[in-house]
């Protein structure tokens, strides 16, 4: 597998998390000083936050529901890669994303002795 089939692979991994509501699997593809900025002024420091806000959302608002990325640009260089993503997450029952809650995502990936994680995320809302 080269590199970006591996990076892809690592969002795909993500994404499976979020299907089965794991905050701990999703977590684990996040380097120990991973950043997330979220619309809202939301802004977690670490693989910590990131592992508890999920957690607190998969028992809460975001419990059975599904992750949607789906990568549109993907560049690889050295031990970094840059994904820009089509994302965004569906409620039971959904098959499509409503444009509501489609954001575009910008994940920043650093190669560790691990394989690739998550650095840095950040989102922003696709719709007026």
């Amino acid at each position: 597998m080269d590199d970006e089939q591996e990076v892809r692979a690592v969002l795909r991994s993500i994404t499976a998390a979020w299907d089965a509501n794991d905050a701990d699997a999703f977590a684990a593809h996040y380097t120990p000083d991973a950043t997330v900025v979220l619309p809202g002024g939301i802004f977690h420091r670490d693989a910590g936050e990131i592992r508890a806000w999920m957690a607190a959302g998969f028992d809460g608002p975001l419990k059975g529901t599904r992750g949607v990325d789906e990568p549109e640009l993907v560049r690889v260089g050295g031990d970094g890669a840059v994904v820009i993503s089509r994302t965004g997450f569906l409620l039971p029952g959904e098959t499509a994303l409503p444009a509501a809650r489609e954001r575009r995502a910008t994940w920043t990936l650093r190669r560790t002795p691990a394989g690739w994680r998550v650095a840095a995320y950040a989102n922003v809302a696709t719709a007026n």
